[in-house]
């Protein structure tokens, strides 16, 4: 994904010379493209991230597109102060870019995780919240959001994510892409896992389980209009994200769900568990793995909640 978001702003800094990027000294065989571009629009802020951000409050204030790029922890729970006084109360045209989104950084530990990321950007005003699932969502997503004169957060992973997208899917602000339709459950995922929610679909379907899938690239705000619908249609709601249980996909779900009055579908959660994050290191595929958000996992818990009836 990395790749297809900054071939997509450069091109987009070629054709608009107000945008700037800022980094915190990282983006390494990345980020040089922007840097050779536009080399007068290119600041490496060094390992300062709470300056990265009230630097791109300033620029923004003069009317510039300010980008801030940085491993997902670090460029926004370590300048969250200044993410929020500085561009989020001012509602300054700064994109904050995290890439290593949930635990793509595993082998490096807790430090490197960003679990509580959504639920942090979600709870600031004026944010808009983005986790695209392949590289053309990326593509899609990057490009919308240097459009949307508002602050907004785009939690990319790494590199070498499929391309889920056979052609560019309708891409509007707040709106899930349906994938497939599906009548006993909706597979609803955000970010890479929506790989793992169609092989899912597939898996389900050999055991006689309709099961939609869609991609919803927006937390914040959600598409609370969809869900209803699909929340009358489908008896399970299963979303899957590389997330903490609190604050991110599944909260948003729940609080559209609770408001709805009768018959509704009931919410299955996949996530990443507390449990994980005490002391616990290793390879995204296996920490994946460990969390239950493996194809095979998430199969084992839908068909278990729905032989159970809960």
């Amino acid at each position: 994904m990395r790749t297809h978001f900054i071939e997509t702003v450069v091109e987009c800094a070629k054709e608009d010379d107000r945008i700037w990027l800022l980094c915190g000294d990282l983006g390494y065989s990345v980020l040089e493209r922007f840097a050779t571009a536009c080399p007068d629009r290119f600041i490496n802020v060094g390992i300062a991230e709470q300056n990265m951000a009230s630097m791109a409050a300033g620029l923004a204030m003069t009317g510039r597109i300010v980008i801030t790029y940085s491993i997902g922890n670090f460029g926004t729970l370590r300048c969250y102060e200044q993410i929020r006084n500085d561009i989020c109360y001012h509602d300054a045209n700064v994109k904050v870019i995290a890439v290593g989104g949930g635990l793509v950084y595993g082998g490096h530990g807790y430090t490197h995780h960003a679990v509580e990321d959504i639920a942090a950007m979600r709870a600031l005003p004026n944010m808009t919240v983005i986790a695209p699932a392949d590289p053309v969502e990326a593509q899609l997503a990057t490009r919308w959001m240097l459009s949307h004169p508002h602050p907004c957060y785009l939690r990319l992973e790494k590199a070498g994510e499929p391309v889920l997208h056979k052609t560019p899917p309708r891409f509007e602000h707040g709106r899930v892409i349906p994938m497939c339709e599906g009548h006993d459950v909706m597979l609803v995922s955000t970010g890479s896992l929506l790989a793992t929610a169609l092989e899912v679909s597939e898996k389900l379907k050999s055991q006689g389980i309709s099961a939609g899938v869609a991609s919803s690239p927006f937390i914040k705000p959600f598409d609370n209009d969809w869900l209803k619908t699909q929340a009358t249609k489908v008896k399970w709601i299963v979303t899957l994200e590389e997330h903490s249980p609190y604050g991110g996909l599944a909260d948003s779900v729940a609080s559209v769900l609770a408001a709805m009055a009768g018959a509704r579908a009931q919410l299955v959660s996949c996530h990443v568990p507390e449990s994980l994050l005490k002391g616990v290191s290793g390879d995204h595929a296996h920490l994946r793995e460990r969390c239950g958000l493996s194809s095979d996992a998430v199969v084992e818990m839908v068909t278990k909640k729905i032989a159970g009836g809960l």
